[in-house]
């Protein structure tokens, strides 16, 4: 099956913030790139940033872009896409690109939770998240693994949030997620992956405007445990789960072995893969679009979308950084939130 990220919805003009991530990493260039090639293609963005940042690392990569101050995320419309709406951000200290300092990482913090508050208020209809460099943020108060889960925790979501990675032919949502694979093999839990079937299922028919979704369940051991000469966790996890996810009225089989699901053939046979594991599920889907794919976190109150990507830190300010990704990632938040307010009108 070959899919876009944001296949129908109409593109409506609204505006969606975009946070600064780490800054010395490839997120602000990325935004000024797709500003440069695509702005006219895309709804208004707002950046919760430092616009002095802005302006200098477009000159440094070569993409001078229009940068103008803004009050609040209202007055996007009105600038865009004459010029890219920045909401200011002070960063205590000067940015090096490639070169991490911590004296930022409280600056990244608030741009994040500026973007949630925007986003939670209507102010703005989507959050697209820049990369972050965790490893620094945790000493500056960013007490969760990643951004799925300090979302969740930011927005007072009603259940745990799912992670689904999609892209033009693959979508893929992983049960365990930030840990080790020793870890995460003893973590694989029956409930956890019914609960990531039944959040993504939904998500499929309200969201992605598929109606009745099909969903494929991978197994976690080779060949599917071989009758549990390979492993038992196929009969004693993920087969009740099954079991519980088709009494739910869910169109899902499996446990499949996991080499068996990501040819063109059984792409075509499901609309997303419920992977056991973080790589189980990424390595299919980068290896078939790397730079197509979008992060979205489903089951929070508000859209969040994100480039499939790290900082790039080896890459910062040459101005090689691909806003491929960043670009899938807005269309995609602005798709999410026009086939929200269609449910809401409908409603």
């Amino acid at each position: 099956m070959t899919f876009d990220n944001a296949s129908s919805a109409p593109m409506r003009h609204f505006p969606i913030a975009v946070t600064m991530g780490e800054p010395a990493g490839i997120g602000g260039e990325i935004a000024c790139m797709a500003w440069a090639r695509y702005a006219n293609e895309l709804p208004p963005l707002i950046l919760i940033d430092d616009p002095d940042r802005i302006a200098q690392l477009a000159n440094v990569i070569g993409c001078p872009v229009n940068v103008e101050s803004v009050s609040n995320a209202a007055d996007a419309g009105a600038v865009w896409p004459d010029a890219i709406p920045v909401l200011p951000t002070s960063l205590p200290a000067p940015v090096e690109p490639g070169r991490i300092n911590p004296a930022n990482a409280q600056a990244v913090i608030a741009s994040l939770d500026r973007a949630i508050a925007l986003a939670t208020s209507g102010d703005v209809a989507a959050v697209v998240t820049n990369p972050i460099q965790k490893s620094v943020l945790y000493g500056a108060g960013f007490d969760e693994p990643g951004h799925t889960e300090y979302l969740a925790k930011a927005t007072k979501a009603d259940s745990a949030p799912v992670m689904m990675l999609t892209g033009p032919e693959l979508r893929v949502v992983p049960v365990t997620i930030h840990t080790s694979l020793a870890d995460a093999v003893q973590a694989l839990r029956t409930e956890d992956i019914v609960h990531c079937a039944i959040v993504t299922a939904d998500a499929l028919r309200t969201e992605f405007g598929i109606a009745r979704p099909r969903l494929a369940i991978a197994a976690l051991n080779p060949h599917a445990g071989e009758d549990g000469a390979l492993g038992g966790e196929e009969s004693s996890i993920i087969a009740p789960a099954v079991a519980q996810i088709r009494a739910a009225g869910i169109d899902a089989s499996g446990p499949a072995a996991a080499d068996t699901l990501f040819h063109p053939e059984a792409r075509r046979s499901h609309d997303a893969v419920i992977c056991m594991y973080h790589d189980q599920a990424l390595i299919p889907l980068k290896t078939l679009d790397f730079h197509r794919s979008v992060n979205v976190t489903l089951g929070l109150p508000i859209i969040r979308t994100s480039p499939d990507h790290g900082t790039a830190l080896d890459i910062a300010g040459t101005g090689r950084a691909d806003p491929t990704s960043f670009v899938e990632a807005v269309k995609l938040a602005a798709f999410l939130a026009a086939r929200r307010q269609q449910s809401a009108a409908a409603a």
